[in-house]
């Protein structure tokens, strides 16, 4: 049975362990629903194997911390603020099987 696995989701990569719940760029699936990652690898304390399968469901959709952007050109009375708060998913990490 692997220890981890390497996943990508949303042109990322990420390692990821049994029961391990991450916060990824806002899928499509609805919140509750299962669904199977790209597998890229998975490992354990023998070594790195291609492939394998990973189960993994949507917890929740929630928006990530508020990020506020000013910019300001001296002595021209230039002012401007932006602001920014990405739209994540919650995934948790059900079950992983080698290939």
């Amino acid at each position: 049975m692997p220890n981890y696995a390497v996943i990508a989701l949303g042109g990322k990569q990420y390692r990821v362990r049994e029961g391990e719940t991450l916060l990824v760029d806002r899928l499509a699936e609805e919140e509750g629903a299962s669904f199977a990652p790209r597998v890229l690898a998975t490992g354990d304390s023998d070594g790195i194997a291609d492939g394998g399968t990973v189960s993994a469901t949507v917890e929740e959709h929630v928006l990530g911390t508020k990020i506020r952007v000013f910019t300001y050109k001296p002595k021209r009375n230039s002012r401007k603020t932006r602001g920014h708060r990405s739209r994540l998913s919650r995934v948790r990490i059900e079950s992983i099987t080698a290939g």
